[in-house]
């Protein structure tokens, strides 16, 4: 029986001493395997600050709700029963969306941005650009309080 080398899935030969497949020198495929690692090293940290974000939001959400419940009985005695159950209502599809978000894995949530994205491109990024503006001027905010600090 013939000795063979091993090959990859694509049927690329692996060199028995050094690992590299053939017609690659070493120091690349090492490269190749460092690139992967960390590809996948920064996935699952990525995946993992999802996950915590997802539990922040939903935690979020729910005190948002929360509050939106207890601000009712307000309501209904400052303004009228009709705006009231516009806040209960309010409260209950926040407390929906925050069970929703909490149930769904981050994998699915991604999918459904992806499709959301496909479906509407249009609205993605009016959201996307709002957000990005949201986003710049309370950096500018930011960066503008010190500088106003040290004047007074």
């Amino acid at each position: 029986m013939a000795d063979t080398a091993p090959t990859t899935p694509t049927g690329t030969v692996v060199d028995n001493d050094t690992g590299a497949t053939a017609g690659t020198a070493p120091g690349i495929q090492t490269l190749k395997d460092n690139v992967i690692k960390f590809a996948n090293d920064a996935g699952d940290k990525a995946k993992a600050a999802a996950e915590d974000g997802k539990t922040r939001a939903g935690g979020a959400l729910d005190e948002l709700a929360a509050m939106l419940h207890d601000a009712v009985g307000t309501v209904d005695e400052k303004v009228g029963d009709q705006y009231g159950q516009y806040a209960r209502s309010a409260a209950d599809a926040v407390a929906n969306f925050s069970k929703s978000l909490q149930s769904k894995q981050v994998d699915d949530i991604i999918e459904e941005a992806r499709d959301f994205v496909k479906k509407s491109p249009a609205v993605a990024i009016g959201t996307a650009a709002a957000i990005g503006f949201v986003l710049a001027r309370l950096v500018k905010a930011g960066l503008d309080a010190p500088a106003d600090d040290k004047k007074a």
